[in-house]
């Protein structure tokens, strides 16, 4: 067949290479051959479709196999941050019980009262009972009715010693009692506990004075706490039927109970008197240096003319008084004209020109009558 149609089939092949040719030399107005062009627009539909197969299949397996991964990291940093933040917490409490182990240290050494320090391992199971259980007991020299309290005040008194533990019932419990004074105004009266955070103050008359925000201290008088420790802060103070209803927030409480001191020899104190310290240090700066007075000398004035040691008041009068001068206004006058005290201060040192001045006429000179007889003229 191609014997047959040999002439034809060489024709068929030169029109396609000069074709060719003409394709490799002719570019299109983006710079692109012809022959590039047609072979890159026969090849996209394929290119497309196989694309597609293997993003439908290929593809399918490699993204599930990268989530799996990306699962399984995620699922461990959860589990690192989750064991980084339990060590994070654990280190804060341990901080926490280290400051508060040497705070009940300095305290100890600062206190003239004999005391042993102790921890608080558990608590009562009453339903409406305030007490808790501390690790030291009879062998550690702790007895029956000793107090127990913290640095910022009394926590509660010993209820029943064990060898190697103790009870304590603490002040907020509804049978719990103890005398106060109040620090200002000396006001006694008995801390009883009201089963929840605040306790009262009973027994003061209401005639008596007691402020808000006044501070409560043990009075001694109950023979448990010795005299001079904090008991709480007054939050509320009104007039009840018989007594004043004063309620307290035990300051003993107000940080947490872990670390409590038994107080084995207990020794009174005097009330301290002005304000209770703020809770931790407060940063102040040092004053400034004092400037020394500079002594006026006799006769001195300043630049508005009055004395050195003039008041505001004498320079406001001034400046009414020479307001007064410039404007021609004469004060304590009836019936005279109020002047412009809107007027700028650095004109009043020199005088206001009126817009207009009207001209003023001269006297008119009235005529003179002629003597009638020689007689009447007088020389």
């Amino acid at each position: 067949m191609f014997s047959r149609y040999r002439n034809l089939a060489v024709l068929v092949v030169v029109v396609a290479a000069q074709l060719i040719l003409l394709a490799f030399q002719v570019r299109t107005n983006q710079d692109v051959t012809l022959l590039r062009m047609w072979t890159v627009t026969a090849v996209s539909p394929l290119a497309k479709g196989l694309e597609a197969l293997r993003s439908g299949t290929i593809g399918v397996v490699e993204q599930y196999f990268v989530l799996f991964g990306v699962n399984q990291e995620n699922a461990r940093l959860q589990a690192e941050l989750d064991r980084l933040k339990l060590e994070n917490q654990f280190l804060k409490t341990e901080l926490a019980t280290a400051d508060r182990a040497k705070s009940l240290a300095v305290f100890q050494e600062r206190s003239r009262s004999r005391t042993v320090a102790a921890r608080v391992i558990g608590t009562g199971t009453g339903a409406n009972s305030k007490v808790v259980f501390i690790d030291r007991g009879k062998n550690d020299g702790v007895q029956r009715g000793m107090p127990v309290i913290t640095p910022d005040g009394i926590v509660g008194k010993v209820t029943f010693v064990f060898p190697g533990a103790a009870q304590v019932l603490l002040i907020t419990d509804p049978t719990f009692a103890a005398g106060v004074i109040s620090q200002k105004n000396r006001v006694p009266g008995t801390l009883k506990g009201l089963g929840r955070s605040q306790v009262q103050v009973d027994w003061v008359q209401n005639e008596v004075k007691v402020e808000e925000g006044e501070w409560f201290f043990t009075s001694g008088d109950d023979r448990v706490f010795p005299k001079g420790l904090p008991a709480g802060q007054a939050k509320v103070v009104k007039t009840g039927l018989a007594f004043k209803e004063i309620y307290l927030d035990p300051s003993g409480l107000m940080r947490g109970l872990e670390e409590v001191l038994v107080v084995l020899e207990g020794v009174h104190t005097a009330i301290p008197e002005g304000q209770m310290p703020p809770e931790g240090p407060v940063f102040s700066l040092t004053p400034p240096p004092a400037e020394a007075a500079k002594p006026v000398a006799a006769g001195a004035t300043t630049q508005d003319g009055l004395p050195a040691l003039s008041t505001d008041a004498d320079r406001l009068r001034e400046k009414i008084r020479r307001i007064g001068e410039v404007q021609g206004v004469q004060f304590g006058n009836a019936g005279s004209r109020l002047p412009n005290f809107n007027m700028d201060p650095a004109q009043v040192s020199r005088p206001v020109q009126p817009l207009f001045v009207p001209p003023v006429k001269p006297p008119e000179a009235k005529p003179q009558p002629a003597p009638s007889t020689p007689q009447a003229a007088q020389p």
